[in-house]
């Protein structure tokens, strides 16, 4: 029989219809109660908060917030605040799953949370953003703390506003409390190294990968999608060990050379962090042609579906690494599963964050800092147990790599589930 080759996405999947889809999916390959995937199916919890904002001039505008809990089994919520106008309840949900699988898979004590507030953060001047936080950060108050629920930063948020948020959480307590978030400037309790940490394990994985296929990082060809903090970090940390780093992106477009870029160069030409439009390289792409480039390594560390039923039967490259968080969809999984092109899930590539933000909150439960020598050593350890794990699932079972890292997360969180039993 022909296969048939989809031209289009025809499940229009949300973020929450592709997370159970890939719950499901490993869950028929374990035994696990179904009561307790039917559990996980569903978030805790999920909250919605009218966030009055004085703007500038004056006026007063509301904005809307979200937080979903996902899974607390393991230990507290753990997940990002993104400000977008997208933002949504059942994207929230869908991401807070995602957060349940990657703390799992890397063995974290935390369970899955994610949330956000629906504006474009590029419309509100500084003192505007730093009021919405404050006063989101006091509508969250009930539902979040060092031991219940510890955000992070993400889209349109950054360490100012985690700095932001922490302050205006310990105003209120009474007490300076570091713990309530992660991602925060070193200065005030966050830890070195977080917001590379995405990027650089983007970068352990890839030479782990690489390596598993019978291939010299040295000899590899590498595109990179999206050269913002996951991209630039990952494309640097294997070019300093010998990669060939042939075309990365940003908003604008792709730069291409098949000698290989300087990443440092790169970053450095412009004083716009993740930016490469103005680079003087020999070719210009678009996204769109960066996917499609005859490479080793892909890496695409921009933004969500960006691999799909349309493109990905012309994706030349060998072996996919997802920096960014859900860049495959479900079809172009299939038909990647299909072709027999390996794709290294984001739940296990760029759980260098939340890794790293489990340390910061360690750091400021002990109130001891690490030396940035001390985070790189740890990330290390951690993402290469991690990759043993889910290659160990991958190597014992007919299963694509996606599926390896859930099998690992939902029989882990099954067995929490199973231990501590249903109350009351």
């Amino acid at each position: 029989m022909t296969a048939v080759e989809p031209t289009s996405e025809p499940e229009a999947e949300s973020a929450v219809e592709t997370a159970r889809r890939q719950l499901e999916r490993a869950a028929a390959h374990l035994d696990v109660d179904e009561g307790i995937v039917e559990r996980l199916r569903h978030p805790t919890g999920v909250y919605r908060v009218t966030i009055p904002l004085e703007r500038d001039d004056g006026t007063t505008e509301m904005f809307t917030g979200y937080r979903a809990h996902h899974d607390s089994v393991r230990g507290p919520y753990k997940g990002g605040l993104r400000y977008h106008p997208d933002v949504n309840e059942d994207e929230c949900v869908g991401l807070s799953m995602w957060m349940t699988w990657k703390c799992a898979v890397m063995d974290l004590p935390f369970g899955g949370a994610k949330g956000g507030v629906v504006v474009n953060p590029k419309g509100l001047s500084d003192a505007e953003k730093e009021r919405l936080t404050r006063r989101f950060a006091e509508e969250l108050r009930p539902v979040i703390g060092p031991m219940t629920d510890i955000p992070a930063p993400d889209m349109g948020t950054d360490p100012e506003t985690m700095a932001w948020f922490m302050d205006a959480y310990s105003m209120q307590e009474g007490e300076t409390t570091p713990g309530v978030v992660t991602g925060k400037p070193p200065v005030i309790g966050g830890s070195h190294g977080r917001e590379k940490a995405p990027g650089r394990s983007v970068g352990i994985v890839a030479r782990e990968a690489i390596d598993y296929y019978g291939r010299d990082v040295e000899d590899a060809t590498v595109a990179v999608q999206g050269f913002g903090s996951v991209g630039a970090n990952a494309a640097r940390y294997l070019d300093e060990r010998g990669a060939t780093i042939v075309a990365v992106s940003d908003v604008d477009g792709a730069i291409y050379d098949p000698d290989g870029f300087d990443t440092n160069d790169v970053e450095d030409h412009d004083e716009t962090p993740g930016m490469v439009s103005g680079y003087d390289a020999p070719e210009t792409l678009t996204n769109a042609e960066l996917l499609e480039l005859d490479v080793d390594v892909l890496i695409p560390a921009a933004i969500g579906n960006v691999l799909t039923g349309e493109n990905a039967r012309r994706v030349d490259a060998d072996l996919i690494i997802e920096g960014a968080n859900g860049p495959t969809t479900s079809t172009a999984d299939q038909i990647f599963e299909e072709r027999g092109v390996p794709v290294i899930p984001d739940i296990l590539a760029n759980a260098g964050g939340v890794t790293v933000s489990y340390f910061e909150w360690l750091q400021d439960i002990n109130r001891r800092a690490w030396s940035l020598e001390r985070v790189h050593e740890e990330l290390e350890t951690e993402m290469l147990r991690a990759w043993e794990a889910v290659r160990g699932e991958y190597d014992a079972r007919d299963v694509t790599w996606r599926d390896a890292a859930y099998l690992v997360a939902l029989s882990r969180i099954a067995e929490a589930h199973e231990s501590r039993g249903l109350w009351p």
